[in-house]
């Protein structure tokens, strides 16, 4: 039911190439120039405030402000990814580092090497695969979420659950998925078959996760 519920709710892998240290090196430049338009417009707005402000009244505070420092953007891209992965219940990791990982997207599996362009990603029910390194891969069945890729390397993987595959019981998610599919012939609505959908769509990635398809 919970994972049912979450689905409803939220609803290639990059090699180490000349391509994507150009990418990183485009990405960092444009973080940095937002950066630093942040700060020109912050100082603008300040110089009118003086202005016209009264001299009584303090200068107003920026959401920047309340924030921590930013972590710097390195010129190339570092040896591993810097990866938080965070359930509303748990944290999995922070600040961890890894080789890789491999995400769910909605529009296809996508692999995260360090470097990545910034990109925010959708995570549909699958397999979040964490490569530690050459010898050890962790993998999390997930019904959903958001991952965002930072141009610092740095990856933030938000699933509203996440099971290490192992602890997936096959019998137990073979008897769901009949369940659903069951309910998705007998539905009276299109509440009933969009509820069934999601079920069998999730008990799918499921039975996949633990058959070693995903």
């Amino acid at each position: 039911m919970a994972l049912r519920q979450a689905a409803r709710r939220l609803g290639v892998l990059a090699g180490s190439s000349p391509q994507v240290t150009r990418a990183f090196a485009v990405g960092s430049q444009r973080a940095t120039m937002s950066t630093e338009a942040q700060r020109e417009s912050v100082k603008e707005f300040l110089e009118k405030f003086k202005q016209h402000a009264p001299s009584t009244m303090d200068p107003p505070n920026f959401p920047s402000d309340f924030l921590p420092p930013a972590r710097e953007v390195p010129a190339t891209p570092p040896s591993k990814l810097t990866l938080n992965f965070y359930m509303p219940h748990e944290i999995e990791y922070e600040g961890a580092e890894v080789d890789s990982i491999q995400l769910p997207a909605v529009t296809g599996d996508m692999g995260v090497l360090p470097g990545h362009v910034p990109t925010v990603a959708q995570l549909r029910p699958g397999v979040v695969s964490v490569n530690m390194d050459d010898k050890e891969t962790k993998k999390y069945f997930v019904s959903s979420g958001f991952a965002f890729v930072h141009a610092n390397s740095v990856t933030d993987v938000m699933a509203v659950e996440a099971v290490p595959v192992e602890q997936l019981d096959g019998e137990a998610v073979k008897k769901a998925l009949a369940d659903y599919q069951a309910k998705l012939v007998n539905a009276k609505d299109d509440y009933e078959k969009a509820a069934a959908q999601i079920g069998i769509d999730v008990t799918q990635a499921m039975d996949s996760a633990v058959t070693g398809k995903a």
